[in-house]
């Protein structure tokens, strides 16, 4: 069983994300002592340094996603009409799944997915995670999720500017992780929304997609999502991207 760990702190203290902040700040606090995925990076981080412009301040960022979520949208319109239409025809309910998630600057914004579960057994909030073999999983979903097809339709959600198509995924209000609320396992959590939430992320392509049931992955998913915020350049964009389509869409380790 894993265990369960909580971490306390004064939400009042808590600096706000402003909009007219131009530049964010490195991880505000020290977080050691889970022995996870690039710990010992992460507490030799420097921090009295103010990083680099934000990731959704970016032009360049930002018409890269325009141009390349239409450009996919275009092309592989045959495949998701013909998801769409396998969708409708082997499970009752809607062809896309629909969810409130945490947006830039904790904005909400609804995302889309092929839906790949039946609708009387789904969690519309969420909180229950999907396992593997999971029962709720409709046969046409295993096939989406393994290839993570399911996630093509928040291209949408790219051209409306909710999502880039890299960045920390976005994750639905009272996401629990290792049993507690996320927020209160890693303090620092909500540094992680002064980004736009993308298709994928240094953490998914770092081998942290998946379950947040222990608790050292799941402060690493973190970790992991502000390291991108801190390093963002174009190019490391465009190798996570490669290394998506490589590891998820070619590959198959979803679930």
């Amino acid at each position: 069983m894993a265990s369960t760990v909580s971490v306390g702190f004064d939400r009042n203290k808590v600096t706000p994300l402003w909009k007219e902040r131009q530049f964010i700040s490195v991880r505000p606090v020290e977080f050691a002592g889970h022995g996870s995925y690039r710990n010992s990076a992460y507490r030799s981080r420097r921090t009295n340094q103010v990083a680099r412009c934000e990731p959704s301040e970016s032009i360049a960022k930002r018409l890269f996603d325009i141009a390349a979520a239409g450009s996919a949208l275009l092309f592989l319109a045959p495949l998701l009409i013909t998801i769409a239409i396998i969708i409708k025809a082997t499970s009752p309910g809607p062809v896309f799944f629909t969810q409130y998630r945490y947006g830039y600057r904790n904005r909400f914004f609804k995302i889309y997915k092929f839906r790949s579960m039946r609708t009387d057994a789904g969690d519309k909030r969420g909180i229950q995670q999907t396992v593997e073999g999971d029962a709720r999983v409709t046969r046409i979903g295993k096939l989406l999720r393994k290839t993570s097809l399911d996630e093509i339709p928040q291209l949408i959600n790219v051209l409306k500017g909710d999502m880039s198509l890299v960045g920390p995924r976005p994750h639905v209000p009272g996401m629990l992780a290792a049993n507690v609320l996320y927020e209160d396992l890693v303090p620092y959590y909500f540094t992680r929304h002064s980004a736009r939430p993308g298709i994928t992320g240094l953490a998914q392509v770092s081998g942290c997609r998946g379950s947040t049931v222990e608790a050292p992955r799941a402060i690493s998913r973190i970790d992991y999502d502000l390291e991108y915020i801190e390093k963002w350049s174009m190019r490391m964009d465009i190798m996570i991207i490669v290394q998506t389509v490589r590891r998820e869409f070619l590959s198959g380790n979803a679930f």
